[in-house]
């Protein structure tokens, strides 16, 4: 099969095509002819020698594809042999075949397409996971989402959205913005000329958010505490502003703040299925009733992928990058 590797730790230039021996599905897995698969800043991180998989993953890059199964473990699913599915994996997804957990594989939903399905597993899971598990976020609640026009922060709009709560996002530049307020939110602060804190602070009468989804960590975490509301819960998911952060414990405790985090990657097959059944019974219909898409930017061929890496890294897109097999 063909395959999109890692030559060498270094920027875009380094992905090069190659040839791989197509990987073969074991117990409670199944193989998958990738029809699209969807490009995240962990390939960027993987392909600068910053971030290995996990024991036992492919060293390609890919955590999210959408494809057909070709064979495989299918035993108590409602799945079938041919059936097209979005699908979450550890790695491995940057290639013509993939192998997936069958856990880990959701029916593409009606009225999308390949590409559509590329763009879902990835954003769906990290946000069920981190904004309503364990963020706990509910109906009524607001939730400030930072970076809003990331795919991740596109995927956190709608799905808040859609389950009653109300959004407040921030992103880089006017357009950006735009776009967060097409999707729901209610207030678009553009950090790089309004401070979040104060712009949260007046929309909520300093009351503050209920739950903050932040990617940013860093200096970051002493802001969000301070528009964080009673009983608030925020929420690390990635850590661009650094792995160092000074918060305020007497803040913390006299507002009962909570503070939490988490990577995907690297957890267990139970828990990735646990999320894929919540997510099928909740999500999918959001998504087939037409509530929730995924915001994709653009559509590359799989031939493409240096400048599908370098559009991530320029940071002008809004929502996600997916790539296609021709």
């Amino acid at each position: 099969m063909r395959a999109i590797e890692i030559s060498q730790p270094g920027g875009p230039e380094v992905l090069r095509f190659c040839e791989r021996p197509m990987p073969q599905a074991g117990a409670g897995e199944v193989l998958l002819r990738v029809r699209a698969f969807g490009v995240n800043r962990p390939d960027a991180l993987q392909r600068r020698g910053l971030y290995p998989p996990p024991a036992g993953a492919p060293d390609l890059p890919g955590l999210e594809v959408c494809g057909e199964i070709v064979s495989g473990d299918l035993a108590g699913t409602d799945l079938h042999q041919g059936d097209l599915v979005c699908a979450l994996v550890a790695g491995g997804g940057y290639a013509e075949y993939c192998v997936a957990p069958t856990g880990q594989c959701l029916p593409l939903p009606d009225g999308l397409s390949a590409e559509e399905g590329a763009a879902l597993p990835e954003t769906a899971f990290t946000v069920w996971h981190n904004v309503f598990e364990r963020g706990r976020l509910q109906a009524g609640e607001m939730l400030l989402v930072q970076g809003g026009s990331s795919g991740i922060g596109t995927m956190a709009i709608q799905l808040a959205v859609a389950s009653g709560a109300r959004v407040v996002a921030t992103a880089g530049s006017d357009e950006k913005c735009a776009a967060c307020l097409q999707l729901g939110a209610e207030l678009a602060i553009n950090y790089r000329t309004q401070d979040f804190v104060e712009a949260v602070q007046a929309h909520t009468a300093e009351r503050g958010a209920d739950v903050i989804l932040d990617m940013v960590a860093g200096s970051y975490l002493a802001r969000e505490q301070r528009c964080l509301a009673e009983e608030g819960r925020l929420v690390v998911i990635a850590v661009q502003g650094g792995v160092k952060a000074e918060i305020d414990a007497g803040l913390l405790m006299r507002r009962r703040q909570t503070l939490t985090g988490s990577t995907l990657r690297a957890r267990s097959v139970a828990f990735k299925s646990a999320v894929a059944q919540a997510l099928q019974k909740t999500v999918w219909p959001w998504i087939e009733q037409g509530r929730v898409r995924p915001v994709i930017d653009a559509v590359f061929p799989a031939e493409d992928i240096v400048q599908a890496h370098q559009r991530m890294e320029q940071g002008q897109h809004i929502g996600k990058l997916v790539l296609r097999w021709s």
